[in-house]
This record gives structure tokens, sequence and C-alpha cells, in this order.
């Protein structure tokens, strides 16, 4: 059964903490729904009603361009050991550029990594834990670094060069773009 909290707890925390893996989705109006897997240690927690991921440069900006439009998103993530538990973040959320006065306050609780794009801040409202019993057992062996390493041959003056032709969504919403490397 589904229980709903106002915020995270300490327990919440400490799973979130443990996993490896999370999924986010948004969705604006008229605009396909964008599901996407994230891993590399880009979450973070900074206090019981804020949360924030760090964003890596992949195929598209989709997130980006829902919360602008709309700003709901879901995080989810799920344990593939014991105890079975699934855990649903709802909130809005913003992205936040390396431009952007706040970037220096929020990438200091990040480690930066190869392609860092943007982070995402959600403001939490509602939590949701579920059982989680659906849930297959995995085992994290390792994190790809097939990323990484694109982005590390490939340098910011190549990324920002595909930016400048990205300006809007697969669906036609605009994005908000780097217009600078990140510190």
């Amino acid at each position: 059964m589904a229980e709903f909290f106002p915020a995270l707890t300490a327990d919440h925390r400490a799973f979130v903490a443990k996993q490896p893996v999370f999924f986010v989705a948004t969705a604006a109006a008229d605009a396909r729904i964008n599901l996407s897997p994230k891993g590399m240690d880009s979450f973070r927690v900074l206090d019981d009603r804020t949360v924030a991921y760090l964003d890596v440069a992949g195929s598209g900006n989709e997130t980006n361009a829902h919360l602008i439009a709309d700003g709901r998103i879901t995080i989810m993530f799920c344990a593939f050991d014991n105890p079975a538990l699934i855990f649903r973040i709802y909130g809005r959320g913003r992205p936040v550029l390396p431009q952007d006065d706040e970037w220096a306050e929020l990438a200091a609780h990040f480690t930066l990594l190869p392609g860092t794009r943007q982070i995402f801040v959600i403001a939490v409202e509602q939590v949701q834990t579920s059982c989680g019993w659906g849930v297959p057992y995995m085992a994290f062996e390792r994190e790809r670094t097939t990323l990484s390493k694109y982005h590390t041959a490939n340098g910011d003056a190549t990324r920002f060069a595909k930016y400048a032709v990205r300006t809007t969504s697969i669906d036609g919403l605009p994005v908000r773009n780097p217009t600078r490397a990140p510190a």
C-alpha cells in the first residue's frame, strides 16, 4: 500500500543515498511524456523539501523544455535489492545553467562531470513510498564510462557548438542552453 509524505524523512534520504539509478519523468501540454534513467552519482537531497540532480548532455534536452513549459516533474527510485521499495518524489522543477546566478552555490553540492550541462532543482510537493514487490532483484556492477569519455574527448567547444543548433525539444518547445562552461 502506498504512503504519502509532505517531505523527505531521514529514512527516505538514506534510501535515496544508496540507489545507483533513478528515473525522471516530465511532460508538457501537447508534447510527448519524457522518461529518462539517470545515474553517475548525480542526485542530491539539499533539504527535506528540495532535491537536485546534475544533468550531463546526452541525446536531447526534453526535461529542460518541459520544466520551462510546465514545471511538473516526478523522480522515481526503486530498490533492486532488499527491502523492496519504490520511492517517488513529486514536485516542480527548474533548470539552473552555468550562466545563472545560483550556479556556483548549487554546483558546490556535486562533483562536476564531463559534459555537465545544467542542474535541475526540484521543489518537493509530496513523496510516496510503495511496496516494490514486482521489481526484480538485480545487482549493480559499475557505471558506464562511455558518456564521460565522449565529453572528455570532444571538449566544451564542440559541445557548445552543438547546443547552438538545438534550440527546441523534439516537440518544438524552446530550451535554454548553457552559454558558458560550468565552473
